[in-house]
């Protein structure tokens, strides 16, 4: 595979929320003792919204998926999650507008919009315990593997989100509900990043098949 074609970014939506329903359970209980324990359910549901949209229609670019789920998102997800995450797929349509196909360059810029997106929107930077913690390194191993094939780009990308992520777990919150805990935040992994760590895996999981 050598570009994200428009059928293969609606199999990696499919595909992220068939993995946001099995992990709900525990992306439930990461949240608990730091959030709302309604993580994993808003992110389930909202994806699920997403699939079901998707198969509704036809679409001309890479943008117009995007799009259609970064709305349907922002109408499903409750919380923090639901804004974030549309502004995910919102910035990077604007890197994806009138492109069927992207190319490695075309997602690498496509997911430095989104985190640039998400930093402006959420006010979070690299080590505040937030999903910004594993789409930051993954965006700059996307950037490193120019070059690559596709597939192994998107994997170490997705291997840079999941260190990040796990990166975490000794961190104090800075940002969002975990922040009111101070250093009971220690300990925990940010459900935020695992929820950025399964979107870009099923991703590279996709792309790999």
């Amino acid at each position: 595979m050598d570009v994200l074609s428009v059928a293969t970014l609606v199999t990696w939506i499919n595909r992220a929320a068939d993995v946001y329903e099995r992990e709900k359970a525990y992306l439930t209980e990461l949240d608990a003792p730091i959030g709302d324990s309604d993580h994993g359910e808003n992110m389930a549901r909202g994806f699920l919204a997403v699939k079901a949209k998707l198969a509704d229609q036809s679409f001309p670019d890479a943008a117009a998926v995007f799009k259609t789920a970064a709305m349907t998102l922002l109408s499903t997800v409750g919380g923090a999650s639901g804004p974030l995450y549309s502004t995910f797929f919102l910035s990077a349509a604007v890197k994806a507008t009138g492109k069927a196909d992207l190319t490695l360059a075309d997602w690498t810029a496509c997911l430095e919009a989104a985190l640039a997106g998400i930093v402006q929107r959420g006010k979070a930077a690299l080590g505040d315990k937030t999903m910004i913690d594993a789409l930051s390194p993954a965006a700059d191993a996307l950037k490193q593997a120019a070059g690559k094939p596709l597939a192994e780009a998107l994997a170490l990308s997705a291997a840079a989100a999941e260190t990040g992520m796990k990166a975490t777990i000794p961190l104090v919150a800075h940002k969002g509900r975990a922040s009111y805990l101070g250093d009971r935040s220690v300990g925990h992994q940010d459900p935020g990043a695992t929820s950025t760590y399964y979107l870009l895996k099923a991703l590279a999981d996709v792309a790999a098949a």
